[in-house]
């Protein structure tokens, strides 16, 4: 701390994300929510504040800023900008309030684990390791202000800076910091790049998902100060949602029925520039170029139904310029046989996180779209496949204690969901002749597409996943267990039965 002119100055000092944060020599913090933070900046002094950060989201991120505010008592004011209805979504500057004017009790969190539970209608959490009472402190000894715009953003700073300067005002105690657990997991060996997961639902999809990444994907440390695990090319194929879309009981996606029901909008709905925000999906598909793309694939495919060219983009190349790119970069729409799919490109996909809403708000395009060319014309397309491609599909190190429970509580559920519908056909076994005889057929009409003969089981099955490499693992792995049998009935002379003991 240094003295210039009779004003103090201060020096900001995080012991959490130091990168995310603008640093002044004030005493005012500004939590920006979803607007971006350099629109409040550019407006104010670095001697107006002390610090100046977003949050996304309630259960991760409160925590950390509560953390920084504990190690910088300097800080007496705090303005919060709840300005969008990403913010309204999300509930991080609702629940960030709600701890000042309402306070914690004790509970525990939602992967079971002891914590301070802010009384709020949204779920936020704090450590257990913070004290109870420098938390009491912390709330008696800043003054909350809730606005609602940029410019009243900047309105409030300079109110509190003026209160500053009339009288000294000091910090409230000493810095205080606080251990932090860390969540270290097991990664096993797997391919890094190119990976295909296939559910009936978003929700069986998601889980999926997440168990591969967890399972096998590379850590690594990410630009925000933290690390994340990631698989690179992930190709997720969603086959049956339904319309209104299928939310387990309970549900343990991180999204909900609510929350969905408004940010279908991003997706669907052009939005006007507003300062602070960078993007909405709808607006990059309606109007950033100039042309409505949602309606020019609508009427392309009205006009050629087979066409392989109704695209729609959201990368701008002045993206590389500016920064604060969209994840969401390529949708492709496509009919076959009177159906109608989505691919997703998305450059990169918080798959805890974001990519079920993702998936959600795409489906509801691809639905619009489908909806659309029906009431304009004589086709009345099937609801196809969605298909999203995460070129860095990832989780973020502080959902790995969430991913672990969700992993535990689902996934053996849904493995166990046996489907034994293989697009690569069904193959009926025979002992015939002195050999083992395997003919594949289709998996609609039962047509003979393939015939396979041997006496060597091993030989036999690499023949038939070499011929059909897209076999489902489990049924490659019957298929195995089910051509050993029929080798040892080869080899005693007993009758062979598939599928028999």
């Amino acid at each position: 701390m240094t003295v210039t002119d009779s004003t103090k100055q201060y020096h900001y000092k995080p012991s959490h994300k130091p990168n995310q944060l603008l640093y002044g020599t004030g005493q005012v913090a500004v939590v920006t929510g979803w607007t971006v933070k350099q629109a409040i900046a550019k407006h104010l002094q670095q001697s107006e504040y002390a610090v100046i950060g977003q949050l996304y989201s309630p259960t991760r991120g409160i925590n950390l800023l509560i953390r920084n505010l504990l190690a910088n008592p300097h800080v007496r004011f705090l303005v919060v900008l709840n300005a969008t209805k990403e913010d309204r979504n999300s509930g991080g500057t609702k629940c960030l309030l709600d701890f000042f004017e309402h306070g914690f009790a004790a509970g525990s969190s939602d992967t079971g684990k002891p914590c301070w539970i802010i009384r709020s209608s949204i779920s936020g959490y704090i450590d257990m390791e913070v004290d109870a009472f420098a938390l009491e402190q912390l709330r008696q000894n800043l003054v909350v202000k809730e606005v609602f715009s940029i410019t009243e953003a900047v309105e409030q700073t300079r109110n509190f800076v003026a209160v500053t300067q009339q009288q000294e005002i000091q910090p409230w105690g000493v810095p205080l910091e606080f251990p932090i657990g860390s969540v270290v997991p097991t990664v096993l060996p797997g391919n890094r790049y190119g990976h295909r997961i296939e559910g009936k639902t978003i929700a069986e999809t998601w889980v999926k998902i997440i168990h591969r990444i967890k399972t096998t994907g590379t850590i690594r440390p990410t630009g925000y100060d933290g690390q994340w695990q990631e698989l690179i090319d992930l190709m997720a194929i969603v086959t049956d949602e339904p319309e209104d879309f299928y939310f387990p009981e309970p549900n343990y996606l991180p999204c909900d029925r609510a929350f969905i029901q408004e940010y279908l909008s991003q997706i669907l709905d052009d939005q006007p520039y507003r300062e602070g925000v960078k993007y909405t999906y709808g607006q990059r598909l309606r109007s950033h170029f100039g042309r409505d793309q949602v309606e020019q694939v609508i009427q392309k495919l009205i006009g050629e139904i087979d066409a392989a060219s109704a695209v729609m983009t959201l990368w701008d190349v002045k993206d590389h310029e500016k920064g604060g790119s969209p994840c969401l970069n390529h949708i492709w729409v496509r009919v076959v046989e009177q159906e109608i799919s989505l691919t997703a490109t998305l450059r990169s996909n918080d798959m805890f996180s974001a990519w079920a809403a993702n998936a959600m708000g795409l489906r509801a395009l691809q639905q619009h779209i489908r909806d659309e060319i029906a009431a304009r014309s004589s086709y009345d397309l099937r609801m196809g496949p969605l298909i999203t491609i995460s070129q860095s599909a990832h989780i973020y190190d502080d959902t790995w204690e969430n991913v672990d429970q969700l992993i535990k509580q689902q996934y053996a559920v849904i493995a166990k969901q046996l489907d034994y519908n293989d697009p690569c056909g069904n193959f009926l076994i025979e002992v015939t002749d002195g050999e083992i005889v395997v003919t594949q057929t289709t998996p609609g009409n039962g047509e003979v597409v393939a015939c396979y003969s041997g006496k060597n089981p091993l030989k036999l099955l690499r023949e038939i996943c070499a011929a059909s490499p897209s076999i489902r693992p489990d049924h490659a792995g019957y298929l195995g267990m089910e051509l050993q049998k029929a080798s040892e009935c080869l080899k005693t002379g007993k009758l062979y039965n598939q599928d028999g003991k």
